[in-house]
C-alpha cells in the first residue's frame, strides 16, 4: 500500500514540547531555556523548517504555555510558521491533538520531540522516505554502554548490539498513526 502513494505528499512534522524543567531545576519548562541566545524549541523548528521537502509544522505545548510561546516569538523575532495547537493531560492526548489537524490522509507525519534540536534534515527526509516505502519509521541510535538484564534470579551481561535506543523523530503515514490513536487501549503504548 505504501510503495503506491503519490510521490508529492505532504509533509507534516507535529512537534511535542510539554516538558515542565523541573529535572533540570529551571524556572522555564525546558523547550524555553535559552541555547546559543535562543530558545530550545526554535532550533528545533529551524530543523524541521530547513528540509527540503519543506513539511508544514505543527507545534503542540501545554495550554499554560501557550502565553510564554507567544512572547518569545515576538521577543525574537521568530518567523517560521507553524500551527500552534494546545496539549493535553498526557503526551499521548497532546499528539492526539495534533493529528488532529492533519485532514490528509495520504500524508507523511513525523512526531518529534521539541527539546531534541540537534536533529539533522538528512535524519528527518530519511526517517519520511522510508516511512512512505515502510508505513513507518523510527530514528534510532545504538546503545554505548554496558547493559544488564535483572530478574529474580540475578543479573546477566547482554549483548548490546542487539538493541537500540528510540529516539524521535518516529514518522508514520497520516492515515495508520491517527488510526492508531483511535485505539480504545492507545494509553498502553506509552
Amino acid at each position: 500500500h505504501a510503495t503506491r502513494l503519490g510521490d508529492n505528499m505532504k509533509h507534516y512534522a507535529l512537534i511535542v514540547a510539554g516538558g515542565s524543567g523541573t529535572r533540570m531545576g529551571a524556572a522555564l519548562p525546558k523547550q524555553f531555556l535559552l541555547l546559543r541566545q535562543k530558545p530550545v524549541l526554535m532550533h528545533t523548528l529551524a530543523q524541521f523548517a530547513q528540509c527540503p521537502s519543506k513539511p508544514e509544522i505543527i507545534l503542540v505545548l501545554p495550554e499554560s504555555s501557550l502565553p510564554i510561546w507567544e512572547t518569545l516569538i515576538k521577543e525574537y523575532r521568530f518567523s517560521i510558521p507553524h500551527l500552534l495547537v494546545a496539549g493535553g493531560l498526557t503526551r499521548i492526548d497532546s499528539v492526539r491533538n495534533g493529528l488532529a489537524t492533519i485532514t490528509e490522509l495520504d500524508s507523511l507525519v513525523a512526531i518529534h520531540d521539541g527539546v531534541r534540536p540537534l536533529i539533522t534534515t538528512d535524519i528527518i527526509e530519511n526517517s519520511y522516505a522510508v516511512a512512505k516505502e515502510k508505513g513507518s519509521a523510527v530514528a534510532c541510535v545504538a546503545l554505548k554502554d554496558s547493559i544488564r538484564y535483572i530478574d529474580a534470579h540475578g543479573t546477566k551481561t547482554v549483548d548490546r548490539q542487539h538493541y537500540q535506543l528510540v529516539q524521535t523523530p518516529q514518522t508514520f503515514l497520516a492515515s495508520l498513526i491517527k488510526n492508531a490513536y483511535q485505539m480504545p487501549d492507545i494509553h498502553h503504548l506509552s
